[in-house]
């Protein structure tokens, strides 16, 4: 049964519904025949986190599994001020949490929205088997599980640690999604960043393995003339 405040950010939601953002999401995310789109803004939702971040663990779990789309939205946002404010020994059981129910994180959305805010504070505490359940999310027939294994990796960059996403670009660079595709050339791009000239060299040595999306989506903040020389050779 949904508790009060639960009941109180649905109807906030709701609320905040707008038919012209409910279009463009219609139109960029596809979402599948059962889930319903209300149209609330991004930010919105942020807000709303920020306001319900109190909100218990089985009313999260709740939200996570409704069809509607904003709803699963918030719930992953909530988690992840949750997972922002709690202490070290606690994430693990909130990634835990976020683990058990990727089946939920259904669209790309979802994943970007989530996989660095609520996995990555626990993968920078540096449990010993972070790495392995990347490797185990790369390794999933589901889409959204791979993005989010490529996706929970910005956190590492962010702290300088590049070696994970190097290693999942060259797992998956033969994917066949190309969500995926798009996914490691953001990494990559955030690596360059950082390091460009780590990432120049590390297209240098893989170029020939890389999709064409991927070099386009890496070198998109390189110089004109020296981004040329990746995009010609994959186009």
């Amino acid at each position: 049964m949904a508790t009060g405040t639960l009941k109180k950010l649905r109807s906030e939601l709701r609320d905040h519904a707008e038919p012209n953002v409910r279009a463009q999401l219609v139109r960029v995310l596809s979402p599948a025949d059962d889930d319903e789109l209300l149209g609330v803004r991004v930010p919105v939702m942020r807000q709303l986190a920020r306001q319900y971040r109190q909100l218990p663990l089985g009313d999260v779990d709740v939200l996570l599994h409704s069809r509607v789309h904003e709803e699963r939205f918030a719930g992953l946002l909530v988690l992840a001020e949750q997972v922002r404010t709690a202490p070290a020994a606690d994430r693990k059981a909130l990634a835990d949490f976020y683990l058990a129910r990727t089946d939920c994180v259904d669209n790309w959305d979802l994943v970007d929205g989530s996989a660095h805010v609520v996995l990555g504070p626990w993968l920078l505490d540096g449990p010993s088997d972070a790495l392995d359940i990347l490797d185990e999310l790369a390794g999933s027939a589901w889409l959204w599980d791979r993005r989010i294994a490529v996706l929970a990796t910005l956190a590492l960059i962010r702290a300088g640690r590049f070696e994970p996403t190097f290693r999942l670009v060259l797992r998956l660079c033969r994917d066949p999604e190309p969500l995926i595709h798009k996914a490691l050339g953001w990494m990559l791009r955030e690596i360059g960043r950082r390091d460009e000239q780590l990432m120049v060299d590390f297209l240098d040595r893989n170029l020939a393995e890389l999709p064409r999306i991927t070099v386009r989506y890496a070198t998109e903040r390189l110089a004109p003339g020296r981004r040329a020389r990746f995009v010609k050779t994959r186009q």
